[in-house]
């Protein structure tokens, strides 16, 4: 049983670069607009309003963000993440504590997968004893806790509306809770109640707002909160701060020391960089710590600050304490005095072009951006974005379609396929199997037949003592040179690849029908600087022939 447990963790504030991160990727024309919608998707900005509701009888309030202010009308209850700290304040007003306590256990062992998706069983408890005061119409509804609602997201509560939200609806429906229509379509006035009425529309049963639309409504609702001082307009992004620390042994230790009298103190400079200790083996904690925490002799150590017991800090970076900023490294990768120099990066960047897979694309990519922007305000780089053209590789799947994995038995080992075919011959192959940056699928028989169209390359290569230049060989040949240099050029490999076995059999064909070779020896070696590119040892073999 796997069960979710809170650590201490170190974070990156990534988030103060939410809009920026989001903004700039308008001016990335050179990018293809499907990565750009994915990192806009996985930035998520979200505009609404931020309401206090406020508990009956307490001097304590939730705090709801939403996107649909104009829906509150019809808010029947109020649910709270299980891990929101409200709980636990208040505890001691909580008439069914206990089972309220069991289900935050229970829900410990769910993923958050499970939790949000519908179709997924929803599930929670009433907060017996507690009501919540709907700002508007001052309306006390009942408090949830419940599973589908995270406390990562947004404020850790919402106002449940089951006339106009699917999940809402879902628990209203399996608890037997009150559902109030109050948004219709602008076409009917007559409310749905078999499902959820997601979508804008014409506000009723909402007191002055009555008779608005939504648009018009959410504004006049977010002045009204101002102005009773019960909410503002918000802003939220889905992003959240990067945890940049690892419970393992591997991976750099993160230069800072614990002092019960100093405080968290860095590491002096001259004491850089931090080494992982020499080890035979090493073992889990058992608290969730990382494994160097048991190592003591490699934890206590003596503070900088004031020369007391003091102990390291055992969590240590993720891998993408390098993969973030790798390019500006390879710049100037001896360089032991600073991460780069300033004229070297000055020359050499921004990234002109980028190729990576499409996995890439919310996490490294977003990783790289952060870290440079943030490089950028501190004057280190010049550019505020690292790479001007982005293209995405496509995944390659098993055979049987899945995608390549130990756990599903169908990874091939480009040694043995190497081995059998040649390393040209899996090349050819690679670049042949369909689109750049489309999903391909493994099939043997296409390795094999990159071999065979390498074979006839071979066989052609064989001049004969006779030479008669064929026109349409020669014409076809010239057509060829332009279709590969502009697909190379736009990453279409695959039809380059066509294009070069249609005139290898061309070629065949006309040398077995008019008993001659059907170019001269400089257009033969044309071809092969057409073909060197994808099969590179071959052409240098045939190249090196020709003398």
């Amino acid at each position: 049983m796997v069960e979710q447990k809170p650590l201490r963790q170190w974070v990156i504030k990534i988030t103060d670069y939410a809009e920026r991160l989001l903004i700039d990727l308008n001016k990335l024309s050179s990018w293809e607009e499907a990565t750009k919608e994915m990192q806009r998707n996985w930035i998520g900005k979200s505009e609404g309003a931020e309401i206090n509701f406020l508990i009956k009888d307490t001097d304590k309030t939730i705090k709801v963000f939403t996107t649909r202010v104009d829906t509150i009308f019809g808010c029947t209850y109020i649910v709270l993440a299980p891990e929101n700290k409200l709980i636990q304040d208040l505890a001691a007003r909580i008439k069914n504590l206990d089972e309220v306590q069991a289900y935050i256990v229970e829900v410990k062992n769910k993923s958050n997968l499970e939790r949000t998706d519908l179709n997924y069983d929803k599930t929670g408890v009433k907060l017996a004893g507690l009501k919540a005061i709907n700002p508007f119409n001052n309306e006390a509804v009942d408090i949830f806790v419940a599973d589908y609602v995270l406390n990562s997201y947004g404020t850790g509560a919402v106002m449940a509306v089951p006339a106009h939200d699917d999940r809402d609806f879902i628990f209203a429906k399996k608890y037997e809770l009150k559902i109030k229509n109050v948004v219709v379509p602008e076409d009917t006035l007559i409310p749905k109640i078999h499902e959820a009425y997601t979508a804008d529309g014409l506000l009723t049963e909402s007191g002055e707002f009555s008779r608005l639309k939504s648009e018009a409504a959410r504004a006049k609702m977010i002045k009204w909160l101002k102005a009773k001082k019960f909410g503002d307009k918000k802003t939220n992004y889905k992003l959240k701060d990067w945890v940049f620390s690892r419970q393992r042994y591997w991976g750099e230790p993160i230069p800072l020391i614990h002092c019960e009298h100093c405080g968290v103190v860095a590491v002096p400079i001259e004491q850089l960089p931090v080494v992982l200790p020499a080890v035979d083996s090493y073992e889990p904690s058992g608290t969730g710590e990382s494994p160097l925490a048991t190592i003591s002799d490699w934890v206590n150590i003596t503070c900088p600050k004031c020369g007391g017991a003091a102990k390291r800090e055992t969590n240590t970076m993720p891998q993408w304490a390098g993969s973030s900023w790798y390019y500006l490294r390879y710049i100037d990768p001896t360089n032991d005095k600073v991460f780069v120099d300033r004229k070297k990066e000055r020359y050499f960047s921004p990234v002109d072009f980028y190729v990576g897979g499409a996995e890439h694309t919310t996490r490294h990519l977003i990783y790289a951006r952060f870290w440079h922007k943030f490089l950028y305000d501190l004057k280190k780089v010049r550019y505020p974005e690292p790479f001007i053209k982005l293209k995405s590789v496509g995944l390659i799947l098993g055979a049987d379609g899945q995608k390549m994995s130990k756990r599903w038995g169908n990874v091939v080992n480009p040694d043995s396929a190497v081995a059998e075919y040649g390393a040209d011959a899996l090349r050819v192959y690679e670049m042949f199997i369909g689109p750049f940056e489309q999903v391909g699928v493994w099939n043997n028989s296409g390795l094999i037949g990159a071999r065979k169209f390498l074979e006839k390359v071979s066989q052609a290569h064989e001049i004969g003592p006779e030479v008669r230049v064929d026109n349409n060989v020669l014409g076809l040949l010239h057509k060829t040179i332009k279709k590969v240099s502009a697909d190379i050029i736009d990453f279409k490999f695959n039809t380059a690849i066509s294009a070069l076995m249609i005139f290898i059999n061309e070629l065949a064909n006309s040398k077995a029908k008019n008993k001659a070779w059907p170019l001269s020896k400089e257009d033969w070696l044309k071809f092969l600087q057409l073909l060197a590119p994808f099969a590179p040892h071959l052409s240098e073999e045939l190249w090196q022939a020709q003398g």
